[in-house]
């Protein structure tokens, strides 16, 4: 990467090989990051990507402006430490069909990669494709006319075509979203979308293109006019679109690119032919103490993951937390849970609980129900500290902070015990948890003792765009 004060590029931009759709912070604090790294490490071989919005066109008319150059801030405790990145050498609007569909149809295109969030793969509660989404079903009828498709699958299927019938061979779809098995995801929306269009084109796909997963780790918060100013000191130049971000960063990846790929690995991203294991302890250590340190935190009186991980009782329980995660873990966890000591205490870094805390009923699943599923399928008890999670969030959503999958459940905990407020929470999250009532005896214990102090309905929220996902 490179420093300077003026946003003209001194050398020929990399050629576009990458095609990237979600032109969102997070993005380019990752994906932007790693192939900037890349195309310095020496390889003959340069990639450059040409990104598109999802919905808004202001994130590319801002950099277009500086010529898809912006800096990158790195936040440690120590200081702020800006780059510039030049790997993005074309940005456009999302509602630019034509160039889209043209990027698909180039033979040196070679990976196309995403960052729409969970939502914008506009699945049923099943796992497939929602075939009643009224989006979905507009974009069936548009790709249908040869129109332009609006959903993150409609693109896909609509690029994809473009490429079959320009005939320029295999491709390879990325996902850098923050789901599990996020490229089996993109498949099968894809795959599904487009047999509703073309059955053939479908089949063509399934021989073309490859879905690679990925996990994806490296929290990003939104850029602030305070950061833009610390840029325009930093750096001597106005950047309307600057990225900061934490020290920290990882990337696994699962899966074949048929036309090539960059050297990511040069970057540090690994390689590896069983994901599982990455995706399950960055849940189970991150998403899980984020959950723990937001409901727990939150409760007294607190606002930052820094403030909660510097608080004694939150720091204990974060770390029983973890404890009973490694038990069912199969990588190691030392280094990891010593990583996360080091990021959850920056306190430069505003992750803001309030955020982490929304949408528990969809999170707390995959992050602290797992985990007691585990325990008790290895014959460990299910965990206390995982129930104290539960038992928190529970209190959190009684009376009024209901979150979009449990607003029926908060208006029948009104009113109950301790127990009756454990056993529907967990009706609601686990149905099928194993020993439910050993883990509801749990959290009743928790709730029958918890005193919650609600912050202020004031208290204000940064967003944050992360992999490490809120």
């Amino acid at each position: 990467m490179h420093d300077g004060t003026s946003w003209e590029r001194t050398q020929v931009p990399a050629p576009v090989r990458i095609v990237h759709l979600g032109l969102g912070a997070f993005a380019r604090a990752h994906l932007l990051c790693y192939t900037q790294c890349a195309n310095e490490s020496g390889t003959a071989e340069q990639w450059g990507v040409a990104a598109f919005t999802g919905r808004s066109a202001a994130a590319a008319d801002a950099l277009a402006r500086q010529d898809g150059r912006y800096t990158l801030l790195v936040r440690s405790p120590s200081g702020d430490a800006p780059t510039t990145v030049d790997a993005l050498v074309a940005v456009h609007d999302g509602a630019d069909e034509d160039a889209w569909r043209e990027y698909f149809r180039r033979p040196e295109v070679g990976v196309v990669t995403l960052t729409v969030t969970e939502a914008g793969y506009r699945r049923s509660s099943t796992g497939g494709l929602d075939l009643r989404d009224a989006e979905v079903v507009g974009d069936l009828r548009r790709l249908r006319a040869g129109d332009r498709a609006l959903t993150a699958p409609g693109r896909l299927v609509d690029g994809l075509r473009a490429r079959r019938s320009a005939g320029t061979g295999p491709i390879a779809v990325v996902s850098l979203d923050n789901l599990p098995e996020n490229g089996l995801v993109a498949r099968r929306v894809t795959l599904e979308l487009a047999a509703a269009v073309d059955r053939t084109l479908a089949g063509w796909i399934e021989q073309h293109v490859s879905f690679v997963s990925t996990m994806v780790d490296r929290i990003t918060p939104a850029a602030t006019e305070a950061d833009r100013a610390v840029v325009r000191t930093l750096t001597g130049r106005e950047d309307r679109s600057p990225v900061v971000t934490e020290p920290f960063r990882e990337w696994v990846l699962t899966g074949e690119f048929p036309a090539g790929r960059p050297p990511w690995e040069a970057a540090g991203a690994r390689f590896v032919d069983d994901l599982e294991p990455y995706e399950r302890r960055k849940l189970w250590l991150l998403n899980a103490g984020h959950s723990l340190l937001a409901y727990a935190g939150l409760a007294r009186g607190l606002t930052t993951v820094a403030e909660a991980f510097a608080d004694p009782t939150c720091r204990a329980e974060l770390e029983q937390l973890w404890t009973e995660a490694a038990e069912v873990l199969e990588l190691p966890v030392d280094d990891a849970t010593e990583a996360l000591r080091a990021r959850f205490a920056n306190a430069r870094i505003e992750h803001r609980l309030t955020q982490i805390a929304a949408d528990g009923s969809a999170k707390l699943p995959v992050r602290i129900i797992a985990v007691a599923q585990a325990r008790a399928a290895a014959g460990l008890p299910v965990g206390r500290a995982g129930a104290g999670v539960v038992a928190a969030w529970i209190d959190h959503l009684d009376p009024t902070a209901a979150d979009a999958g449990s607003t029926r459940l908060v208006a029948r905990l009104r009113g109950q015990g301790s127990s009756s407020r454990a056993a529907l929470a967990l009706d609601t999250i686990a149905p099928r948890l194993a020993r439910k009532d050993v883990f509801a005896r749990h959290v009743a214990e928790r709730l029958a003792v918890r005193r919650p102090v609600r912050p202020t309905p004031s208290s204000p929220t940064r967003p944050t765009q992360a992999g490490a996902r809120p």
